[in-house]
């Protein structure tokens, strides 16, 4: 998969794009459903399947507050990448970009590429004021030549995935719910603070959707690959796992949750990690 930073970036070298716009945090059901719709339509149109996020949350810019992770960015890529996504663009959103208008937006991608066309749901809309909507959108289309596909949303049980859904369930302790709606485990990605000689503590240079104070029963997988069993402590204090694992302070590590170590503990709601300076990761964020 080809990552780009942005429109810009774009040139006639990335072939025939069909894309899908969002910020596609937790790439939970939901996304993984509009994902599949992206390959299969992509194909349809003889074009490869692009998704178009954002390099932060937008409601950084719009309200102010951008809401805490639920997938780390370097996993998103690669999630993207395994659902068959062949071209990723990641936009930087910032006051100018939202005060573009969508149709400026669309000429801005289709005169640096070949472009077959959008996904969309219903509720779908980009742009200034969001009016870049599914029949906006298909009537600019029809000047330029691409194609609006429209699909219906994506539900479990009767009712919509949410991003928001999913957070306030990691916030009330509930992994087990979150974990359905995600698809796969709840897990965050911190880098070591301290490395003690019986905890390691975690300091995260992004907020992340972390459960209600107490402990969980965690897997964690260390720079070298090796899963260890241990708890996740999230308290006041902060965010630590015990035993200790042995890795360098400053190292990142994957921490899968897999259920309250007690659960009469896990059901206040949580308070989001705060953004921290990190050390040097053992990798790139």
């Amino acid at each position: 998969m080809q990552v780009l930073q942005g429109v810009e970036a774009l040139d006639p070298s990335h072939g025939r794009l069909f894309v899908v716009i969002g910020v596609f945090d937790g790439l939970h059901l939901g996304h993984q459903y509009l994902l599949r719709e992206l390959v299969r339509e992509a194909a349809r149109l003889g074009a490869i399947p692009a998704v178009l996020t954002f390099d932060h949350h937008p409601d950084e810019i719009l309200i102010g507050a951008a809401p805490p992770l639920l997938c780390d960015p370097d996993e998103r890529l690669e999630r993207l990448a395994s659902a068959g996504v062949g071209v990723t663009i990641v936009q930087t959103f910032d006051v100018a970009l939202r005060q573009t208008p969508y149709s400026a937006f669309v000429r801005r991608i289709s005169e640096r590429v070949e472009l077959a066309g959008f996904l969309m749901t219903p509720e779908s809309a980009f742009g200034f004021e969001r009016r870049g909507t599914p029949e906006t959108v298909a009537a600019l289309g029809d000047q330029l030549g691409y194609e609006v596909v429209v699909v219906p949303p994506f539900t479990l049980d009767g009712a919509p995935v949410t991003s928001s859904g999913i957070r306030a369930a990691i916030a009330k302790g509930d992994l087990e719910t979150a974990a359905r709606l995600l698809g796969r485990p709840v897990a965050v990605v911190g880098s070591v603070s301290r490395a003690l000689r019986h905890t390691t503590e975690l300091a995260f240079p992004m907020p992340v959707a972390l459960p209600a104070p107490g402990a969980y029963v965690a897997s964690v997988e260390t720079p070298r690959g090796s899963l260890r069993q241990r708890q996740l402590i999230v308290g006041p204090g902060g965010v630590r796992l015990e035993p200790a694992v042995p890795a360098l302070t400053g190292a990142r590590l994957r921490v899968e949750l897999r259920r309250p170590a007690n659960p009469s503990t896990a059901s206040a709601p949580a308070t989001p990690a705060k953004p921290v300076k990190p050390v040097k990761p053992a990798r790139p964020a």
